[in-house]
């Protein structure tokens, strides 16, 4: 995943805050205690707001213990529960394929760091996919049909993304209440296609220097890296809708304690980040803190 994914905190009460803190300090140690140390360093925002979508609606009490990251002061954190686990156990299918991804799209040198990370990771894939085969399953087919999408030089954004998000998707169907797994099904289809087209505006610049495929510019036949008038206002266009989808089935259930960090990061927050990535000033390991005008949906 990205990191792209994250609330505006501003629009957070002081408990909303430490809420999501110690779903992001909880993810952590899940994937340390599940996957060993090497695990910890694919956390990102993203998963953490995967980790809020899929937790039960009342909140647990947060425990504190010493953190390796901040030694002196420690950290509170949710003790590890199934959405935790289940989080933890996709964010490492996940990586792993991403990673396997990185290595096939760079050649022998560039490609170093994308095969040495696949291989820290591999014993922690291993584990994972046997507890969810269904899942990896999915992965592998998504991923492989965008790269065959990719390798034919797709003009369409559209069916590039439906087949990130389809992948995104499948982290839905592995939750057990049927209700909540219709709504999570259709959260993580959108929030997958807007990841993906947000990624791919990020990624506008280094693309066209490389020549590697971006379904942009194949879209909308660019000769530059700049993404302006029409072009930019239909990207616009094709975000904001994934997000609206995503609001639209998350006023279908009750989150319940999470519903402010939810509602903070899909009606402000993508926004934010998606008007930050245009206009390029979007930094990935930036606290995820932002304002803007209200949003009418």
């Amino acid at each position: 995943m990205f990191g792209y994914v994250r609330p505006s905190l501003e629009r957070l009460s002081p408990e909303e805050r430490s809420r999501f803190s110690a779903v992001y300090c909880g993810l952590c140690r899940t994937l340390g205690e599940r996957y060993g140390t090497a695990a910890r360093f694919i956390l990102n925002y993203d998963f953490a707001f995967l980790a809020v979508l899929l937790a039960e609606p009342k909140a647990p009490k947060a425990v504190h213990h010493g953190c390796i990251a901040h030694p002196i002061r420690g950290r509170d954190h949710f003790e590890s529960s199934d959405a935790l686990a289940l989080c933890a156990d996709c964010s490492v299918i996940l990586t792993w394929w991403q990673l396997c991804d990185g290595v096939q799209d760079h050649g022998a040198v560039t490609g170093m760091k994308y095969r040495a990370a696949a291989a820290m990771l591999d014993k922690a894939y291993r584990k994972a996919r046997s507890l969810r085969p269904e899942f990896d399953r999915s992965v592998e087919a998504q991923l492989r049909h965008l790269g065959e999408l990719e390798r034919d030089g797709c003009t369409s954004m559209d069916e590039a993304a439906d087949a990130f998000a389809l992948l995104l998707q499948g982290i839905g169907g592995e939750v057990a209440d049927p209700v909540k797994r219709r709504v999570l099904e259709q959260m993580f289809y959108h929030l997958g296609r807007w990841i993906y087209l947000v990624d791919a505006a990020d990624d506008l610049a280094d693309d066209h220097k490389s020549g590697n495929y971006n379904p942009l510019i194949r879209r909308f036949a660019l000769e530059s890296s700049e993404l302006t008038g029409e072009a930019r206002d239909a990207l616009v266009v094709s975000m904001d809708h994934s997000i609206r989808l995503i609001a639209a089935a998350f006023e279908l259930l009750d989150f319940g304690d999470w519903s402010g960090i939810i509602r903070s990061t899909v009606y402000e927050g993508l926004f934010c980040v998606g008007k930050a990535v245009l206009e390029g000033t979007f930094h990935a390991a930036e606290k995820p803190m932002c304002g803007r005008d209200e949003e009418q949906l």
